[in-house]
């Protein structure tokens, strides 16, 4: 968020523990991200660790157990109207912010 105010963008934040994304929009991310399902999965999240490490979903049964348990889902992540990155380390965002004077 620092880095975003800095660069005087705004932001529209979107708390998916209580607005979770449907298993469409987490589609939509994905090909914004430019990845598959596995890399938006927090694998250190202890959900993740006592119910779902080990096993093998297919990427339908992966989107549709993210959009059942958000908190599976790695953050940040920053989304434009053509792009997204996850935030971690936060100077992927970088990546988002229009250039000054270009």
């Amino acid at each position: 968020m620092d880095l975003l105010e800095q660069n005087e963008c705004v932001v529209e934040v979107r708390n998916y523990l209580q607005d979770p994304p449907s298993k469409e929009e987490l589609k939509d991310i994905l090909k914004k991200l430019g990845c598959r399902v596995k890399a938006i999965i927090r694998k250190t999240e202890p959900l993740f660790l006592e119910k779902f490490s080990g096993k093998d979903y297919t990427d339908n049964e992966w989107l549709q157990i993210l959009a059942e348990n958000p908190i599976l889902i790695e953050r940040p992540i920053l989304i434009s109207e053509e792009k997204a990155v996850i935030g971690r380390p936060p100077r992927l965002v970088l990546g988002l912010i229009p250039q000054k004077g270009l």
